[in-house]
């Protein structure tokens, strides 16, 4: 009973410095192209894309609410937010890496808005439910968004702030997304690329608030520099 009580506790909490796998140098495989569009995952993106990390519970049911978006040129699965360098799927899942499952979104930012994404992102899982959602329980699977540059950052503090008010309005609980400077994002192994276009009929689909994210609150959607 002990053991399974230390697992748990070891899955819900993030690992303390010098706590986490170690890892290793090198990239593990992943998959070269997209399974459904078949574009290349790692690039070269045409000039003008930007790239945007959002973890929202299981990153099987998650990609697919960004890759069939107008705009998104390719999506990847992948781990982010941790301190093991290189991380397996097998040691993300102990709980000690730190990471969480991230879907990478690369997109064009003249078709799609980033405060687009955003809105897909609050609206797709609930993200009151700290280190877990629905029955994925563990940091693993904690709500986080991953800002590439201090403007993205803000435009997605901004876009909390507005959905936890349409969230206190509906008598629901207190966001618990982490929000920060993009790390390093680490791609998947391959049989994680696109899971539920590989196999479909499997999965379980991730579980919104039902509260729709306020058109009055979207942060500005004009990109950085335009």
């Amino acid at each position: 009973m002990f053991f399974l009580s230390d697992m748990l506790n070891r899955k819900l909490h993030l690992p303390k410095p010098g706590e986490a796998l170690p890892g290793r140098g090198r990239p593990i495989r992943t998959a070269a192209r997209h399974f459904v569009s078949k574009r290349p995952l790692k690039g070269p993106y045409p000039d003008g894309m930007e790239i945007a990390l959002f973890a929202m519970g299981n990153f099987w049911s998650a990609e697919p609410l960004f890759w069939n978006m107008p705009g998104v040129w390719v999506t990847a699965a992948g781990y982010a937010g941790g301190s093991t360098p290189n991380p397996t799927y097998q040691e993300v899942c102990t709980g000690q890496t730190g990471h969480a499952e991230t879907v990478r979104v690369v997109f064009d930012p003249a078709i799609v808005s980033y405060a687009g994404l955003l809105q897909r992102f609050w609206e797709s899982h609930d993200p009151t439910q700290g280190m877990r959602q629905g029955s994925d329980i563990g940091t693993v699977y904690r709500s986080a968004i991953f800002a590439a540059g201090e403007a993205r950052q803000a435009q997605a503090l901004a876009a909390r702030d507005a959905y936890q008010a349409a969230l206190g309005e509906a008598g629901l609980g207190r966001i618990g997304t982490e929000i920060r400077a993009a790390p390093e994002f680490y791609f998947a192994e391959a049989q994680h690329q696109q899971y539920m276009a590989r196999n479909p009929g499997t999965g379980h689909e991730l579980q919104g608030t039902g509260v729709l994210f306020p058109a009055s609150g979207q942060a500005p959607a004009t990109p950085p520099g335009r």
